[in-house]
């Protein structure tokens, strides 16, 4: 894979918060010394900070919060040194900036963004991805992909489509790693979500290739991309 796109896709899922222990403790140890990594970390946290205005409130079932602490308690261990409430580090700056970032991981992943399942209705479910689609060249997001195996995909509108010319239209394709060619999702009417059964992908999996072209009224008439890509994005495991 391209060193340039690993980087990406690692960043992205540092800020999510996605990356297990041992994945997250490597991570920090190269973002220390890497500048370029450094600012790929803080375009993702600029990207998903504003699709953090896009979260609803969603109420959760009563039996859900007690399972999540039986959960913590069990993976977190005691609490033998925990600092006092007056530490320093309770204090500082760098402490409620990690915090703050924390907290909006948090809410995209666990939030009703894309119109998720709750927790317990997702153990369940395959795999889930999220993908952020930006114009090229661009640092906001245009629309937002949510995938579970198995599931649903759904694709949201969470930015500003620019308007289409006469006798055009926006066109879905993605492209799993290793695929020879894309596939077509169908069309797409600007600001409008859409949603497909997992089952017509020709694959799902993490750095799989989504985007949204410009094409004539109807679709691409040679089954492949001929526009030219007005959003595109890879997929990241949540």
């Amino acid at each position: 894979m391209n060193e340039q796109v690993e980087r990406i896709a690692d960043a992205g899922e540092y800020v999510l918060g996605t990356l297990s222990a041992p994945e997250r403790e490597a991570f920090e140890q190269r973002l220390s010394a890497d500048r370029a990594l450094q600012a790929e970390v803080y375009g993702w946290q600029d990207r998903l900070l504003g699709l953090h205005a896009h979260v609803l409130p969603m109420g959760v079932r009563s039996e859900v919060w007690p399972r999540i602490l039986q959960r913590v308690e069990r993976t977190v261990p005691a609490a033998a040194g925990a600092r006092a409430a007056n530490d320093p580090n309770w204090r500082s700056l760098r402490f409620w900036r990690w915090a703050a970032g924390c907290g909006v991981a948090a809410s995209l992943v666990l939030g009703s963004l894309l119109g998720l399942q709750l927790v317990q209705e997702q153990e369940a479910a395959g795999p889930r991805y999220l993908v952020v689609l930006q114009a090229p060249g661009e640092r906001e997001a245009g629309w937002v992909v949510e995938a579970v195996a198995g599931g649903r995909v759904r694709l949201v509108p969470v930015g500003r489509t620019p308007a289409l010319p006469p006798g055009k239209t926006l066109q879905f394709w993605t492209k799993p790693e290793g695929a020879a060619r894309p596939t077509s999702l169908g069309l797409v009417s600007a600001g409008q979500a859409v949603e497909w059964p997992a089952a017509q992908l020709p694959g799902l999996g993490a750095r799989q290739l989504f985007e949204l072209t410009l094409e004539p009224e109807g679709g691409s008439p040679v089954g492949r991309p001929t526009g030219p890509i007005l959003f595109v994005g890879r997929a990241l495991t949540l």
